[in-house]
Order: C-alpha cells, then structure tokens, then sequence
C-alpha cells in the first residue's frame, strides 16, 4: 500500500474545515487531522510530523501567526499554506519570511488547494533531496545496478524483492565491499515506500557525540551552536526507508535509543522533551558478526533480535566468480573516459579471476580504476593490474597473514598516492582502522 501524505488543517470554521477533509481523503493518498484553533495545532505538531500543514491566521487563543513561527521553529520541514479570507501581497510576503510556502485566498477550490499541496509536498520532497546531498558528499557516488547472473547473486535479488512488500525490519550481512547498500536501495525501490526518501546513515563515520543528533534531530538550544531546530535522519526518511549502514559499530550509549525507536517508532530530539513518532522502515547493514559482538558485550543483544527479523546475507566476491567478467566490463565502460572503453588481455582476466578479492567488489572497481588511468595501452595487460598476490605466487616459502595484510595496505596506499581516505574505502575499512593498521605494521605511508 503507498505511503499516505500526512496533512493538518488547523481553523475554526468547523463545517468548512470537515468538508476539506473529506474532499482531501477521498482524493486519496492523504491522512488529515483536523484542529480548531492555534493551541490545539501546536499541541498536535509537538506530537507528530506532517508533510503539509493548511493554516488559516486569524483564529481564537492563538493566531495563525504564532502557530507558523511554532512550525518554523520546531517542524522546519513541514510545508505551510496560508486559508485567509484576508489574503493580499503583504500577508504573502510577511507570511513567506516566516516559512509558509504559499497563500491562497477564501473561498478556495478544492482542485487549487490540492494542486498546491501537490506543490508543497515536491518542494519538501527538493529539500529533502538537498540535505541528502549534503550528508553523502563524503560517500561514494556511484550506480544503484547490481551486476551479476550467478545463481548466488540471483538468490540475493530475488530474496531482496520478496521481502520489499513487507514492513519488517530487514539486516544485511557480508564482508566489506560486496555491495551492502545496494541490496538495500533495491530493497526501498522494490517497496511500496519507493516514492518516499531512501536516507543512509554510515553509523562508523560519525562520532558519537554527533550521533544521536544526526540520528533523531537536536532542539533549539540544545548545545552551543544548536541555534535552530533540526529534523534527525528518522524524520528526513519519514514514510520511506532508513539505512543504517554498519549499524554493528553503533556506541553502547545509543543502542538503547535505537533500540526503542525500532520498537515503538517515538523518539525524541536531543534536548527535547515532547514524544515525536515516525513511519520508517529500517534496513541495516554490517560486516561484522552480531553474535560474537553480543557475548564480547559490544553489542546489545536485544537490538540484535529487533535488528534480525529477516536477514540477507551479501556472498563475498570469490563466492561467485562467474559475475567477474560482467562486473569488469562495467567497471571498464564507467571508468574509461573515451568512447571506447580499455580491454583486459586474456591473461590479465586470467589473473582476476584466480585472485581472492578480500576487498570484494569494491576493490575489483579500484583495481580497474587504477589499470585505467596506469595503463599506457589500450588493452589492459597483467602488469597494470595491483594485486599484491601476484607477488607473493613467486616465492615458494610460507607467508603469514599479517605478512600479506601489510604487503595489500602497501601496494594500495601505493596506488592511491598515500591518500588514506581512497585506501581505506578500496580495503573495506575505516580510515582511524587504516592508521592503527599503519602504526601497527610500521608502514611508510607518506
């Protein structure tokens, strides 16, 4: 079923008020409360989030003017049209610096009225759209297909679309690289919810200072600097899918709050007091092992049962081999810059497909990436390809682990021109895990 918009008509006149609300709701894909005067619109708004708010300004109690400040203030990315029978070029403008989208006059036309929340709910919809830029800036951009026709990575899609039509809350394992987020933005454009905002949130990049008002909004005066209101991530996904993204790196100290979000949808703005609830469906995504997070007591065991309602687990690169070539040939066609795009020799193909892959899918990308730009030819051959195993084949003595760990962080810090934030991602790590990595190994990073 399509998520409905939730719209609030606050005015006095109680018969004409009704009537809009049952035009509005037979119209379809609306949910309409209704309230009578400025006090009990503010009461409502403390409460809930609504898309669109329909405002007349002269009313008992509290005015119009004073509930659209509340707004402003408090639920910034309500959009606020203006019902006044009074309605001139200086109530616009006065009404526009405080926040409302539009004004329309009375008597109004129920086609009008709904044209112009059709309006104001695309230019929440833009601005959305604006604060979601702003917080992927340091995120990859990147295609939202999913390469591959192994019967592994079939299962995987086939498996993501059965569980879209559900509301259930939905985790995603596998190793770093394989293509995690992915799964999930199928997951959101193959539910009823694909008209609505898909919000990811990488848990492991934000301190956890900042975590909880990234999360669920901080109020005016919050802390220093917290000089207006702001809407969490859970209210920018309202009606449509949150994506917690290596949800397993959560600090203990917001597992709790996650926790009872996930159970009731109430939250609560840093430095709020009022109760506000959201419906957003939850997709989270780690690669680390929850079980073992929860006996070593990093990991709140009762989370881990909310989080796990159904679970898709992401295969590793070297699990299906086969999607290789396709996932070459892609990365070939999106990371040449000429019309015609690089080739593999067919012993370098050979060398990729016999290599391990420990960053997945993510690492075969920067490989190319790096033979692309290296390659002095346009064929691609084994030479331009920064595997460090192919070093390693030529030595009969044993090897540890660490031994070939370090000579990987190496060869990719190599390839990247000691630039740790590209390392890191190519590995599948963080960049604070890099640097200890680095201390650790004594390696020569600049």
């Amino acid at each position: 079923m399509p998520q409905r918009y939730q719209i609030l008509i606050v005015d006095d006149e109680v018969a004409l008020t009704t009537l809009l609300k049952e035009e509005l709701q037979e119209a379809g894909g609306y949910e309409v409360e209704l309230a009578f005067d400025g006090a009990e619109a503010i009461n409502l708004i403390q409460k809930a989030l609504y898309d669109v708010v329909l405002l007349d300004m002269k009313m008992p109690r509290v005015d119009g003017t004073e509930v659209l400040k509340f707004i402003h203030e408090h639920s910034p990315s309500s959009q606020v049209i203006i019902l006044s029978q009074h309605a001139d070029l200086k109530m616009a403008v006065e009404t526009t610096k405080l926040g409302a989208y539009e004004v329309l006059g009375k008597p109004y036309d129920i086609n009008q009225v709904e044209q112009t929340i059709c309006r104001a709910i695309e230019r929440k919809k833009l601005s959305i759209d604006n604060k979601l830029l702003q917080t992927e800036l340091t995120r990859k951009a990147g295609t939202f297909d999913i390469i591959g026709e192994s019967a592994t990575i079939k299962q995987v899609v086939d498996s993501a679309k059965r569980v879209a039509q559900s509301d259930s809350i939905i985790l995603i394992t596998g190793p770093s690289g394989t293509g995690k987020e992915l799964i999930a933005n199928l997951i959101h454009r193959s539910s009823p919810r694909n008209e609505r905002p898909f919000v990811p949130m990488n848990c492991s990049s934000i301190p956890d200072t900042l975590l909880e008002s990234e999360l669920f909004g901080h109020e005016k005066g919050a802390f220093t600097n917290a000089y207006t209101a702001k809407p969490g991530l859970v209210e920018v996904a309202n009606g449509g899918t949150l994506f917690l993204d290596e949800v397993g790196d959560i600090s203990p100290i917001i597992q709790p709050k996650l926790l009872r979000f996930l159970e009731t949808g109430d939250f609560r703005r840093v430095g709020g007091t009022n109760e506000l609830k959201v419906d957003v469906r939850v997709v989270s995504a780690t690669n680390k092992n929850l079980q073992e997070e929860c006996r070593a007591g990093r990991f709140r065991e009762d989370l881990l049962y909310r989080l796990n309602v159904i679970t898709i687990r992401v295969p590793a690169l070297k699990d299906h081999r086969e999607d290789i070539p396709a996932l070459v040939e892609h990365f070939l066609r999106k990371k040449s810059k000429s019309k015609e795009p690089k080739r593999l020799s067919d012993e370098a193909k050979k060398v990729l497909m016999t290599y391990d892959w420990p960053g997945n899918v993510r690492e075969l990308e920067h490989v190319i990436e790096g033979a692309v730009i290296l390659s002095p030819n346009q064929t691609i051959e084994v030479d331009d390809l920064h595997l460090p195993e192919r070093i390693l084949e030529s030595t009969s003595q044993a090897v540890s682990i660490q031994d070939v760990e370090k000579l990987h962080i190496e060869k990719v810090l190599k390839m990247f021109n000691g630039n740790r934030k590209k390392t890191s991602e190519a590995l599948g790590i963080s960049e604070k895990g890099l640097y200890l990595k680095i201390k650790e190994y004594g390696i020569k990073a600049d």
